[in-house]
Order: C-alpha cells, then structure tokens, then sequence
C-alpha cells in the first residue's frame, strides 16, 4: 500500500494543483470548525423533517420519489431510501473513467459537503476524507451523465463503491467493491437517503474533469509558447511579430502578456537576415493567437474556481446564523418555525447542481484546444518543409530516403488534430429534454468536460511531437539557439530525446517530451 505523501484541508485552498496530488494517497484534514458546521447543518435537516408543531416538511428526496416521481412519496425506512436513491442510477455504460477524475471528484464532493449546506452527517464528510490516504478509487462508467440535477449516475457508482457494492480500484487492481475496501483498510458507509442523495446530487465529476483539462491546456499554452520562441529563434527570425508598441497598439490584454513573456524567452536573439520579411501566420501571429487563449482561459480560469469554491447539492439547509436572507426565504423555502419565531433556519429547493457553467467553459476551452492544436501541427509542418524550413532536409532526415526522419510523427499529427476537429463540436448547446420533462432543459456539463480532457491530452502529444522536431532540427543543421533562454529549452530537449539516426519508433520520444513540457514548467 502507498504511504501519504502530502496534506491537504479540506476547507483550504483548492485548486487544480490539488486535483492533480489527489490522484495519488495523501492525507485529507477536517478540522473542529468543519465538524460542527456539518453537524449544525445535520441537526437542521432533522429539525426541519420533524418539526414541533408545524408537522413534518416535505424534504426532497428524504421523504419524496426522486426526478420526475418528486410527487409520490419515498420509502419510510432511512437504509431503504439510501438503496432507493442509489440502485435506480446504477444504469451507467462505457470504459471506466480515469482514476484521477474520480478521485478529484470525490475530494470535491466531500469539499462541498463540508461547506454545511447539505444536512448530512459529519462521518460522511470524515469517511469520505479517509479514504484518499489510500489507493482506493471506485469504478465508475464514463456515460450516464447529462450534467444536470448534478453527475447523478457516475456519482452513484462512486457513492455504492464507497458501500462496499460495485467494483473499484486498489493499487490499480479491480476488484469487487468489498474487497477493494478490506484491501484498503476501510470499512463500508452506511448511508440514509440525505446522504445517499447529497453524495450524488452535485456536478463533482464535471467540475473534476474541467479543472483537470484546464490545467493541461495552460500548461500546453504555456509549452507552445516557449516552442514557438525555439522555432523562431532555430530558423533565425526576426522577432519583430512581438514588439511591445506592436501588441499594445493590438489592444487585448492577453497579446501583450503572452508577448512579454516570449520576449522574455528570446532576450537575446539574433536574425539570421535570411528569412523573408514576413514570416507564414504560425510564427508571425503566434502573440495574437495565443493572447487570445490566454483571454479565454483566464474565463475558464473563473468558472473553475468558482465550482470548486462552490456548494453543487439539492436541496440546501441555511441555519439561521448563516443565511444570506431573511429566516423565511422564498416561496422555494420551508421553515422550521413561523416566521415570527426566532428559528433554526430554512431548507430551499433549487438548482445548484445545474452544470451550465462548466458545460459553456469546457466547450471554450475546446476551441481553444483545437486552435493551439492546430498552431502547434503547422509549425511542426513548416519545419519538415525544405521550403519553408531555410533549407533543412525535407522531414528532418539524416539521409531522405535512406532514413524517414519525422515523418511518422507529422503523419501523427494530422491525425490528432483531426481527432481533436472532431471533438471539438460543442456540448452545452445540445439541450435534450430528459426525466419525463422534469429535467427539460440540460446542460451536458459533463460529456463538454469529459470530452475536453480527453483533448488536453492529445493537445500535449502536440506540444511534445513539436518538440521532438525541434530537437531534430538542430541534429540536421539548424543553428544553435542565440537567446539563452531557447538554448536552456533546447538542453533540456537534448538531455531527454535522442537524435533520430536510423529509423525508430518515435512514440516514446513524443511522450517523454510532452510529459518533459508539460510537468516542468519549461522554458
């Protein structure tokens, strides 16, 4: 079994940097404070469904049917209403999802419970917590979610593994879900319907898979922007297509920080004189095009940090002390007390678990993966390109003919970009009506998220297939970097990618260098 190599609160900062730990066993905190806001919360939801004097409320989903059968009345027995909840969901299809979404999933389920809007019990929330010092990590399908009254198949698939039903993961081994828990060392959750309902009721799995993509398409962003420099500085351009007086004069915020920080990379550099007085679009118009991803992830950047701030459950209790409005709420809200009494507080039904947000982030962040896609396939192009490329040999080859250079791993990039064109049609527009109309209007938050990390991915074989040309470039004759900065990008490359001699496969050279650009900040 892993050792806990980190800590993380649960109430702390939370970012993609933690989504990313969490895929491995750390240590989850909750503190004191956390604990009694849970439980303050609990003690509402019973107040609230057995209330003195008024009666009984109707609480959705602890005494009610569930979506479309809200109208007819739940299973009296607390453990019934659990299996009530859950066993009907158990209808998802399709590969497992990756591990680390599930995980990150689950760290933000448990961070929007703590928060002590959902009623449900603090062991919960602890359990939940438990189980990220281990490798256990449910098995959950990939397809079942349209990312509306939250991820609520994918979620339940997650929240039975947690009781010992289903299978999941251990060591990267499945296995029955029961015995993945023994092997881990934890025992299984007992659940009434509040909790059932609340551990499904939230758009966690479309949050997870949004920030994790983010998080590669910046640190693509990040990469293409140093390659471009080395491309620029290997062909001897001239790096006018960035002066400062030019990009402020463009008028985008994210033009003039993306040129700042390639200027930065190319402090230094020397023009050949040899290249023509303006250089093709994939070069000379670099700054614009990644400053307007840059525009459009700082958007993302907003929308992620939103959701993983946030509370996605229906409904939600306020106490009292905690409420942003009056103890009476709206007509969605249903007291403990009278309005004139002082009371616990309120529960209100709505709609915190709609996905719109990450399902319209995800699909910008879709065309921002397909258009740095296709910069980074252009570029790959002209530099195989003897026309273009200031007279290296045609793909890269020590001895064209006798030897094939890159031409397998540009063949390759036609190809994921096209994979890449194809994906990127977006999701959140295409609404279908769903749950006898009670869920008319979707968002499908999560094929948009899921969808996009699955692209961010094939956007860093991109970036490392670059790179791996650049590489080869210097090997058949392009000069040395001039700028200190690409020569620091180019050592790297060296140290980690061997020279293309005689042919070879050169799948493992583009994923060392994606994982090379990707995890270490470079340049």
């Amino acid at each position: 079994m892993l050792t806990a190599l980190d800590t993380v609160s649960l109430t702390g900062p939370l970012d993609s940097a933690v989504l990313r730990r969490v895929a491995a066993p750390l240590t989850v905190t909750v503190d004191d404070e956390t604990r009694a806001r849970v439980d303050h919360s609990r003690r509402l939801f019973h107040d609230l469904l057995h209330g003195d004097g008024g009666g009984e409320s109707r609480i959705y989903g602890a005494t009610t049917g569930f979506g479309a059968l809200v109208g007819y009345a739940g299973r009296a027995d607390e453990a019934d209403q659990c299996d009530n909840t859950l066993a009907h969901l158990g209808a998802g299809q399709g590969p497992d999802l990756p591990p680390a979404i599930v995980r990150a999933a689950l760290l933000l389920r448990a961070r929007s419970l703590a928060q002590g809007f959902s009623g449900v019990s603090t062991e919960v929330v602890e359990r939940l917590t438990a189980l990220f010092a281990t490798t256990f990590t449910p098995a959950v399908p990939r397809y079942g979610s349209v990312g509306a009254s939250g991820d609520l198949i994918p979620l339940a698939y997650a929240t039975q593994a947690l009781r010992g039903r289903g299978h999941a993961y251990v060591d990267n081994r499945r296995m029955p879900a029961d015995e993945a828990l023994a092997a881990a060392g934890l025992r299984p959750l007992t659940l009434d319907g509040r909790d059932a309902l609340a551990l499904v009721n939230g758009t966690s799995v479309t949050t997870a898979a949004t920030a994790l993509a983010h998080d590669g398409v910046r640190a693509a962003h990040r990469a293409l922007a140093g390659l471009t420099c080395l491309l620029t500085d290997l062909l001897g351009c001239d790096p006018g297509f960035l002066d400062e007086d030019l990009l402020r004069a463009y008028g985008h915020a994210g033009a003039v920080h993306v040129g700042a920080r390639m200027r930065h990379t190319l402090s230094g550099v020397t023009p050949s004189g040899a290249r023509p007085l303006q250089e093709p679009y994939s070069i000379r118009c670099a700054p614009q095009l990644l400053g307007a991803a840059e525009d459009a992830l700082r958007y993302v950047d907003g929308v992620v940090a939103a959701d993983l701030g946030g509370v996605s459950d229906n409904p939600l209790f306020f106490p009292a002390d905690r409420g942003t409005g009056k103890n009476s709420g709206s007509g969605t809200g249903t007291d403990a007390e009278p309005e004139e009494g002082a009371g616990p507080g309120k529960v209100v039904h709505g709609g915190n678990f709609f996905g719109q947000p990450a399902a319209f982030a995800a699909d910008l962040l879709a065309s921002v993966t397909a258009q740095l896609g296709n910069l980074a396939e252009r570029q790959l192009d002209l530099l195989v390109d003897p026309a273009r490329n200031g007279g290296l040999p045609p793909m890269l080859a020590t001895e064209p003919g006798q030897q094939h250079g890159l031409q397998g791993v540009q063949l390759a990039t036609t190809s994921l970009v096209a994979e890449i064109r194809r994906a990127a049609t977006p999701a959140g527009m295409q609404s279908l009506p769903t749950n006898l109309h009670n869920q008319d209007v979707v968002p499908f938050g999560t094929q948009a998220a899921l969808r996009s990390y699955d692209m961010a991915e094939l956007l860093g074989l991109l970036c490392g297939s670059l790179a791996v040309g650049l590489r080869q470039a210097v090997h058949v004759g392009a000069r040395r970097p001039t700028a200190p900065g690409c020569g620091r990008l180019l050592d790297a490359l060296v140290e980690a990618i061997p020279a293309v001699e005689r042919d070879r496969p050169l799948d493992a050279d583009v994923r060392a260098a994606a994982r090379l650009l990707l995890t270490a900040g470079l340049p």
